[in-house]
């Protein structure tokens, strides 16, 4: 699955919906790492609301990308920021270990 910016959607939770989302693309990630990509997205979504995706780019960056409904006034976005800097900070060997997987395992290699 890819979104509107062309970039491969990994994972993803929606408050609205009460749903999680993995990209069965992805299947070949040992089981504890999709767990924790659950667990991660879905603890998101019930903190601050609205839609989060971990979503890779075309170089093989791992963005988190956040949406809100329009109109969502218990949508926090301050505490969206704090807790995405938090992610990254704890979470970093994770994300970056996801980065390198998808660059080794999806990115073409250069000739």
């Amino acid at each position: 699955m890819y979104d509107m910016d062309g970039n491969r959607v990994l994972c993803g939770a929606n408050v609205y919906t009460q749903k999680y989302y993995f990209n069965e693309k992805f299947s070949m990630l040992p089981e504890d790492v999709r767990d924790e990509l659950q667990a991660l997205c879905v603890l998101y979504v019930e903190d601050v609301g609205g839609i989060m995706l971990l979503e890779f780019d075309a170089e093989g960056n791992l963005l988190i990308r956040v949406e809100s409904e329009e109109g969502d006034l218990s949508f926090d976005e301050i505490g969206s920021a704090l807790k995405i800097r938090q992610i990254q900070r704890d979470r970093k060997p994770l994300l970056e270990s996801l980065e390198l997987f998808y660059r080794t395992f999806y990115l073409e290699k250069d000739a």
